[in-house]
């Protein structure tokens, strides 16, 4: 059966936390997104295929969810938009969310039992569309360029733009560095602040006067086809973990 892909989008990190695993726990969606805040949730819907988005109403800064499904119901067409679904503590926003199209409304404190019921609502209404495999959508001047997961090296950020390095070249994409791993989740790693990397890419770590790096890219023969990319000092550790978690060789001492 095909899994749901699923956005969460809720301020408070102990109820998004547990909402994502409930969700995952039914083993009928899979959360490709977790976010707090309305930029963000635009940002994982402009760069990627999302299925169900549940929304939080009201969100810190005085945000209110329910603009998302506004906006999102404005600007696509019924069968180009995801399904919605109210998560909040209050109940007053029913009107409105059926008068928006919601599909279901859960009210907290939440159980697996109501978000399996949910979900399994969703799925009876028809399998999703789905487009072919999932892209990412990124910028050349006036054009767009759409890249394989498997082809992209690593994400950065810098002067406040965001760019995606992959084998077909570096270009810009609209998604802050914080959406983008809301969105690739296990897939990238934040090895420094302005930098997420595909380790699957990974190829030497390295170390010198004290500073750590990664080398990322197709292979070591050539290093203009590659980055190096610094790690922060404070993830070195984890880094190389994770590195040797996946790998063997290495005598240890």
């Amino acid at each position: 059966m095909t899994r749901l892909r699923a956005l969460v989008l809720e301020d408070e990190w102990p109820a998004r936390n547990y909402l994502v695993q409930l969700i995952e726990a039914t083993q009928l969606a899979e959360v490709v997104g977790a976010v707090a805040s309305l930029g963000d949730a635009r940002g994982v819907l402009a760069g990627l295929a999302v299925d169900v988005v549940f929304v939080d109403v009201q969100l810190c800064g005085g945000e209110n969810g329910l603009e998302l499904i506004e906006s999102t119901v404005a600007a696509c067409p019924a069968g180009a938009r995801p399904t919605f679904v109210l998560a909040t503590a209050f109940s007053q926003h029913a009107k409105k969310a059926w008068d928006l199209g919601v599909v279901d409304y859960l009210l907290k404190p939440f159980s697996e039992e109501r978000v399996e019921q949910c979900l399994r609502r969703i799925l009876s209404r028809g399998p999703p569309p789905r487009s072919g495999a999932l892209r990412l959508v990124a910028r050349r001047k006036r054009s767009l360029v759409f890249l394989d997961p498997a082809d992209i090296w690593a994400f950065e950020a810098s002067d406040r733009l965001s760019y995606v390095h992959s084998r077909l070249g570096r270009f810009d994409v609209d998604l802050s560095l914080a959406s983008i791993e809301a969105s690739f989740g296990r897939s990238l790693m934040r090895v420094h602040r302005n930098w997420l990397v595909n380790l699957d890419f990974a190829k030497a770590l390295e170390r010198e006067d004290g500073e750590t790096s990664l080398f990322v890219g197709p292979s070591l023969g050539d290093e203009s086809q590659g980055l190096h990319i610094p790690v922060s000092r404070d993830r070195a550790a984890e880094v190389r973990a994770t590195l040797l978690a996946n790998a063997t060789g290495l005598r240890h001492a």
